[in-house]
């Protein structure tokens, strides 16, 4: 497995690139890539070329995540201005625009199944769904609080919320926070599992695997330095990866489910091998820290192969091959 660097969209915003993700294929398009800065706007490319499509407006403050709908047809945005922005992706009209209190959205997933879409409540240290076909508030999973302790101690900044991941059956969904700590909730009862240890330090970037027999596995990105392989449902860890020599602010999993890709605020980008739990390849094309990594979807001429990109602080997107 490797990844071939194909192209790289110098100043691709105006600002810095927090948050990227894949729009997947429609009868219309093909696979587009969504991208949010704190230069207020979201920015739609073609790979092919690559190209910007369109520029989307109405944040009056930095994009800090964006998600696609897995049909391909609707997308969501969420800002420091405390909304989210739900629209139509061929378009850019307005489907519908959530509000909520300032901080309380920081990471934004659409459930596998795209009947839900999750967004971890920042300062609330809560997840909130939302009802994608009538996008009303269906439930908020918090943690419970420890006996003993006042209403007003519930969160506080180290439990604040930063990152949002739905397991393949959208079942589960896990939320990892500023303290370290990664929460475990059961979607259908609303209800808290348990924790995941060993983190010590913020939690920005979880994701579920991708391989079917693998669907409990769960990869974390923290500024500790480490990725972490966890067994979701049994509690446990798997095992610790470490290379990267400052924070790992992104981590995503290939559709083949035998590599992750992550990014890191020492610039670079890294590819491991899951069985060999080792990085195997470290892309340096960046010149500041590295915000998203995202893996695309499969090629149509050959399954084993897809597009990963990366954006970054220093305004650029990168492409690359995956094989």
């Amino acid at each position: 497995m490797k990844l071939a660097p194909l192209n790289t969209v110098q100043n691709a915003h105006e600002d810095s690139i927090w948050t990227a993700a894949w729009v997947p294929e429609t009868e219309d398009s093909g696979p587009l890539l969504l991208t949010g800065s704190l230069d207020e706007t979201v920015r739609l490319w073609n790979p092919e070329g690559p190209e910007k499509v369109q520029t989307n407006t109405g944040h009056c403050l930095g994009v800090v995540s964006v998600a696609a709908h897995p049909s391909g047809r609707i997308a969501a945005s969420a800002s420091i201005d405390s909304f989210i922005r739900v629209f139509d992706v061929a378009t850019n009209n307005t489907i519908a625009t959530l509000e909520a209190p300032p901080s309380e959205v920081w990471q934004l997933q659409f459930s596998p199944q795209g009947t839900t879409l999750a967004a971890a409540g920042g300062g609330s240290a809560s997840i909130k769904l939302w009802d994608t076909a009538e996008w009303k508030l269906i439930a908020t999973l918090e943690v419970p609080r420890p006996e003993g302790q006042k209403p007003a101690e519930k969160s506080g900044s180290k439990k604040f919320a930063l990152s949002v991941a739905w397991s393949p059956d959208g079942r589960q969904i896990a939320r990892g926070a500023m303290d370290g700590t990664i929460s475990v909730f059961d979607v259908p009862r609303a209800k808290f599992m348990h924790h995941l240890e060993g983190h010590c330090m913020p939690v920005r970037s979880l994701v579920y695997s991708s391989a079917p027999l693998d669907s409990r596995v769960l990869f974390s990105a923290s500024d500790d330095g480490h990725v972490h392989v966890y067994d979701a449902e049994r509690k446990t860890m798997i095992t610790s990866m470490s290379g990267h020599s400052s924070w790992v602010l992104s981590v995503d999993v290939s559709p083949d489910g035998q590599a992750i890709v992550t990014g890191s605020s020492d610039k670079s980008v890294r590819l491991w091998d899951l069985k060999m739990r080792a990085a195997t390849q470290i892309l340096t094309g960046h010149s500041d820290q590295v915000w998203a990594v995202v893996f695309g979807p499969t090629s149509r001429t050959d399954v084993r192969a897809c597009l990963l990109a990366s954006a970054s602080d220093d305004k650029s997107v990168s492409f690359y091959k995956y094989s």
